[in-house]
């Protein structure tokens, strides 16, 4: 009987885009390719400061 070649995932380029960042893994021991995704913030945060006294 012949046996079916493993099946190869295609490499995938880095994803970019204004606040996200999506990169493709490896491939699990069953052969699950998933995908990471990093986010970058959205808005910056201020230090707090103490409003003056009156």
């Amino acid at each position: 009987m012949s046996q079916q070649p493993e099946k190869k995932h295609p490499e995938v380029p880095e994803g970019k885009s204004r606040f996200l960042i999506t990169r493709q893994m490896k491939p699990n021991e069953k052969g699950f390719v998933g995908y990471e995704t990093i986010w970058e913030p959205f808005q910056k945060e201020a230090e707090y400061q103490t409003p003056k006294r009156p």
